[in-house]
Formats: structure tokens, sequence, C-alpha cells
């Protein structure tokens, strides 16, 4: 596979994490306390909207007012003399978020009524309940639950004295508040607190909205939104409108007509718009003008205030305590101080409604757009993390999730449109970034890997590993250790090479070599070097270490028994000849002139060499020196004598390496015993007589080659040649 395709599945698979996280229950809370949280608190504020009003209970109201700490120990006419005060001062719209379902002192409620009757201008809170209703047949058998919501509206005197009435429940998500309903889907669509409230505000321009759906509905119908209809005909007309317009797209696309008055844009896009809103909160507590209840009855007495205006505003009264964080009527929110100080409901109320005036509730963005938001920026991530180097790839990862958190950021503070932050920045960045990087390091490790099998065909394992994992020095891997090194010949090449062409000799090497090094490699052998048709190994440890020794005569046993087949498939005389001896040598890089080969350089790799070709002379197949087979016991030795070679100043004791003891014929064993009688007696210069016990020897084995040396070296020595001067020592005059 293409590493860009890795690199796309890669990219593909983050994307994917994404779309999977999108549909747990964990996406909405994480994007919304994350997500929207940090979006909320990077915008910071917004300008308070001009045209809204809190008009807040607090700790000090009844204090200052002289009544009791809660309102429903007040009397109503205390209410009574609010909504003539707001009344007079202009006020456009009276909403009060407070429960006014239980009578109380008589003229008190009847005064409060009288002052909702005059003003003509009051929303009145709606008290909406929900619970599970089981399911019954005639029998009073029970066949399941249903949740059924009801409305409880105001005690009658006040409720037929009020121009609207409403509910105002919040959706919570883990005990936050993030959204609002403007028409409550489960209570047969009723419009909830602040849709009234803003039909209210926009009543001149229901004219206008008419004339837009005189083919759809009647103008009178449309028009008397306008009259001064009860609650109930309010309720029902409104419910009219959006029963007509509820999701009309084409509706929806003529409220941008910039044309039309601000006022009936803002009511299309109400009728037609989604039943639940998120809220574009302008800010902490107190970021709508919220003026305490008690200094609008006083008057305001409080300096700070200035003049009170509240001509055309829409004004919410309720709640709405700034200092305690254990009032009535509180939400967790975005914007919940650090001191605990919550947004109280009727601030919420009154948000909503600035929202819905000005059109700027948040828009999520849509589920299909999301999905595919997610997995285009998984992809490209998870992609580019993969396919370019780290030293690029992880700035470049950074700069375009930065880009993209930017671009999410501006689009919230500019445009109200909400897209997901939490889940690309916190869950798919980290994760392309984990993804990128280890599949780029299983990659190079991959590729060391094949390097470094490559390179072992040429240098031992370790020195390979150190070349591709960047720990390479050519001086901490040159050594002197002690050997076992172990030459190797093949006997009769010179007359192989003169029959074959250049290529065919070639590959008739390799798998020569191939048959050969398999068995070297079976027992362990540390270094490798190969020379024309020879190779020259090494076995390296502690001297002490009978393995050093051990495995290269197993090594050679096995070598010669495979070269043998080798020769044998291909229809080939000839034999392989080894020579063994062991000392300390150099391992490690030789050469000049900006090139090297790994190499064994010593004495005992020169002598191994000599004592293999010391085969050619004795017959033999496998020798040698009596120090590597010394104690070694599981193998059958033949100590051939003391040899001294060209260029040599010491003899060394030399053995054939016959066989493993355990393998050994019977021949082997007496062809072995006897020559020690024969060795005997050469060493001590009587050459007649070893020429008499080497007859007899060679009588039953006459292809031992070397009784057969030890012959021709007896009767030289009778006919007065080359007689030595210590006849122990067996000095050989060519190689």
């Amino acid at each position: 596979m293409r590493r860009w395709h890795r690199g796309l599945l890669i990219g593909l698979f983050i994307g994917l994490i994404g779309l999977a996280f999108v549909v747990t229950p964990i996406y909405p809370w994480f994007e919304s306390r994350v997500g929207l949280f940090t979006l909320f608190h990077v915008r910071g504020s917004l300008p308070q909207p001009s045209e809204v009003v809190v008009v807040g209970v607090d700790n000090r109201t009844g204090q200052k007012l002289g009544l009791g700490a809660l309102p429903r120990e007040w009397p109503r006419s205390i209410h009574a003399k609010l909504i003539d005060e707001l009344t007079r001062r202009g006020a456009a719209v009276i909403v009060f978020d407070m429960d006014f379902r239980q009578p109380k002192e008589k003229g008190a409620d009847n005064t409060f009524s009288a002052a909702i009757a005059r003003s003509n201008r009051v929303v009145l809170f709606q008290h909406l309940n929900g619970r599970r209703q089981p399911i019954e047949d005639s029998a009073g058998r029970e066949h399941g639950m249903v949740w059924v919501e009801s409305l409880e509206s105001p005690l009658p005197i006040f409720a037929n004295a009020a121009r609207g009435l409403a509910p105002f429940p919040l959706p919570k998500l883990d005990a936050a508040v993030d959204q609002f309903w403007t028409f409550k889907s489960s209570a047969r669509d009723v419009p909830t607190m602040p849709v009234v409230a803003l039909q209210l505000y926009a009543l001149t321009a229901m004219k206008e909205v008419a004339g837009l759906l005189a083919n759809q509905l009647p103008e009178d119908s449309v028009r008397a939104i306008g009259e001064n209809l009860t609650h109930e005909a309010l309720t029902l007309r409104m419910l009219e409108l959006r029963a007509l317009l509820a999701n009309n797209q084409q509706l929806g696309k003529q409220a941008a007509d910039p044309e039309r008055s601000a006022l009936a844009t803002m009511l299309l896009q109400l009728y037609t718009g989604e039943n639940t809103r998120f809220l574009n909160f302008y800010g902490p507590p107190g970021t709508i003008a919220s003026i305490p209840y008690q200094d609008v009855l006083l008057r305001s007495p409080n300096p700070d205030l200035g003049t009170l205006d509240f001509e055309g505003k829409v004004v919410f009264v309720g709640y709405a305590d700034l200092f305690d964080p254990g009032q009535p009527d509180r939400f967790y929110t975005v914007f919940t101080r650090d001191d605990g100080v919550d947004l109280s409901g009727v601030e919420i109320a009154a948000t909503a409604f600035a929202n819905l005036l000005h059109n700027e509730s948040l828009s999520p963005l849509d589920g299909i757009s999301t999905l595919l938001l997610l997995l285009v920026f998984g992809t490209t991530l998870g992609a580019v993390a993969y396919l370019t180097p780290p030293a690029f790839g992880v700035p470049i990862s950074a700069a375009i999730t930065i880009c993209y958190a930017i671009g999410v950021q501006f689009t919230f503070s500019h445009a109200q449109l909400w897209l997901p932050l939490a889940t690309p920045v916190l869950l798919q960045y980290p994760l392309a970034l984990v993804a990128g990087l280890l599949g780029q390091y299983r990659l190079e490790r991959r590729r060391a890997h094949h390097i470094s099998e490559a390179i072992s065909l040429y240098v031992p394992a370790e020195v390979s590993s150190a070349l591709t994992n960047n720990t390479f020095k050519a001086e901490h891997l040159n050594k002197v250790t002690f050997s076992t090194c172990l030459a190797t010949d093949m006997a009769g090449f010179s007359t192989i090479a003169e029959t074959m062409s250049a290529g065919d000799l070639a590959a008739f090497l390799n798998e020569y070599f191939e048959a050969l090094a398999q068995a070297l490699r079976k027992h362990g052998v540390n270094v490798t070097e190969f020379r024309a048709d020879a190779i020259m190994c090494a076995w390296t440890g502690d001297r002490a270490d009978f393995a050093v020794r051990r495995q290269p005569i197993m090594a050679a046993l096995e070598a010669n028994r495979a070269i043998a087949l080798f020769n044998m498939q291909r229809g080939m005389s000839g034999s392989l000849r080894v020579g063994m001896a062991d000392g300390e040598v150099f391992v490690g890089h030789a050469g000049g002139g900006g090139h090297f080969v790994y190499s064994i350089v010593g004495d005992c790799a020169n002598t191994a060499s000599r004592i293999e070709g010391l085969n050619k002379h004795l017959g033999t197949q496998i020798l040698a020196t009596g120090t590597v087979v010394a104690s070694l016991n599981e193998f059958l030795t033949r100590p051939l004598g003391n040899f001294r070679f060209i260029g040599k100043t010491e003899a060394l004791p030399i053995a054939e390496i016959v066989a493993l003891r355990e393998q050994a014929t019977a021949s082997d064993l007496e062809r072995c015993e006897q020559f020690v009688t024969v060795r005997e007696t050469f060493e001590k210069g009587e050459w007649s007589i070893a020429v008499a016990l080497l007859e007899q020897l060679l009588l039953k084995h006459p292809q031992d080659g070397p009784s057969k040396f030890l012959h021709n070296r007896c009767r030289a020595h009778l006919a007065g040649n080359d007689v030595p001067a210590d006849p122990s020592i067996i000095v050989m005059s060519s190689k």
C-alpha cells in the first residue's frame, strides 16, 4: 500500500472517530460545557440590548420597602404600584415572571387586577406541569406510561385582566441551561413568555404581516392579533399563525427582504423558525440592564442608576439578585460567576426576548454539516500528521487547528453560528498527532528493519542495527577480542571457474555460499567475511567460554555435510576444506580512501587460513589447532602432530576433527587409535618402523590422507631428503 493511501486511511480513521463521537450522549455535553463555554468567554460580553430591562427583586427589596423578605409575604397592591409606575414611564410591555396562582388579601388582589387591566400591556406567568401518567384500559389495567403537560394559569381575576399568559420552561443539559423554547411542542405548541412579549411588542408590524399572508390566512385573522384580544384569543391567533408558518422555508427566505420592516422580518422568522433556540447570552449576570424593584417604586434614590428610562421598552419583573448565590430563581449557565451567582430566570427570559427581537439566537450547525465538517477536518489533520515529517507535520497540524479555532470563534462572534470546537481541537487534533506520529514511527521502524536486513547481508547484525538506529560510530564497533576463526575453501574451484561464464559462476557461488552460510548462521557465527570462493568466520567471546570453540566445530561438521549434499545434487566432485584456530583478533572496519569493509584481522585469522590450506597436503577436510579442540570430548579428534607453516617461527599442534563421537564409526575409531602409535614413532625419528606401521594402517584404510602424508615423509627422510633436526615438528615448505 502506498504511503499516501495509508495517510488517507489514517486521516479517515480520525474523521470517523469524530463522527462516532457525535452520536454518543457525551458529545452534546462536551461541546456545550467545553466548546460553547470557550466561545462565549473568548468573545466576552456584548452591548446590552436597549429594548429590554429587568426589574429585579433582591435580598434588600423587602427591607427597603418595609415589607417581608420574600414577595409571597407582600400584599399584591405593591405590584399594582409597580405596574402603574412602569406604565407611567412608558413601558411597552410588562412581563411578570412570578407565580400568582394562590389568592391573598382580597382588597390587594383587586387593586393588582385593576392595575393590570388599566395598563393593558401585562403578561403573566403560567405554570407548566409535567408528569408521567399511566395508560389504562376500560378494566383499569395499565398499558404503559405517557408524559402529560398541563398549564396552570394565575387566578382568574388576574388572568382575565392580563393581555397575555405564557409559561417559560427551560430545557436543561446536565443542570445547565443553553436553550429556550419559543413554542412548547409537548404542550400543544403553546407560545412561551418571551414570544408572547415579543408579539405584543411588535403589534404595529401585524398589518404588514397580514398583507404578506393574505392568500394563506384570512387577513382579519392576522390583523386581529393587533386588536385588544383576551389572552385566550391572543394565544389562539398565535397558534394559528404558528401552525401555518412552522418550518415554511419559503417565507423564511422572504423574511430576509431588505424592504420589509425589522419587526415584520422578526415576526416571520419567529413563526417560521424552530421550536427551540440556543441562547446567545450577552454576558454574566447583570449584563442586561437590571434595576432593583425598590428603586422603581422609590423613584430611584440611588444616584448610580441615573434616570430610569422605560420608554418603549419591555420590562421583565422577577427574582434577580446579583449578589446572592442562593437566590430562589437561578440557573447554571456558561456565565455563572466564580462567586456562584447564576443568571436568574427573569434575566434569561429577557435574553431570549432580545435574541428573538434581533435574530441573535445561536444557530448550531445542522447534523449532516457537522458530520461532514468533522470528517473533513479529521481526514485532513490525520493525513498531514502522517504524510509530513514530524518537524513540519506537528506545526502544520497545530496551525490548521489554530486557524480552524479562529474561524469557529469568528463565525460565532459575528454570525451567531455555532460550529463544533471541543471535538476537533481536544479530541481529533491530539488523536491525529498520536496516530500520525505513531504511523510515521512504525513506517520508519519498518524502513529501518528493511535497511537493517539489507545491510546485515554484508555486515554483522549488531553493525546493521547500529547503522539503522543512528548509533553508528566506527570506533565503538571496532574491538580486539578472543575468537575462534574458521576459514573455508572450495576444493577444485579453479577447475569449476574455467568451465563457467562470469554470470553463471557468480550465480553458482551465491548458491554455494547460501548453503554454506546457513550452516554457519545456525551455530551463531558473529562475523562472516566472503573472500572470492572462501569464507573467513569468527565466533567471538570470552576465552573461558567453551561455546566460542564448540560452535565453530559444530558449524564445520554441518557445513561439510551441506556442501557434500550440494555437490551431490549437482553431480560434482570435490569437498569443503576447513581450518580453525583460536586467539585474539581485531574485528571491525578496515580500509581507507573513504571505503571500508567489516573484516577479521589478526594472526588467528591468518593461521586458520594456513590450516585450511594444510588440508590439501593431508587429504583431510576439517583441521584445527590443538587449543581449539582441547577438552571438547564430545568430538572424535585425531592429533596429527606439530606443524610449522611458512613464515611462522612456532610450530602448532594440529588435530583432525573426524566426527561427533556419538556418530563415529568403528572404522573411524580404529583409524584414530592406530594413528596415535604411528605418530609417536614418527616423532621419535624411527622412520623405518613408522613406514611399516603406516603400510599396515593403509592396508585397512587406503584413503586415509594423514597416513599417506606421513608415509611419504618417512620414505623421503629414509632417502636422506629434508631430514628434520627435530622429528617432532613437521616443517611445511609450501602453503
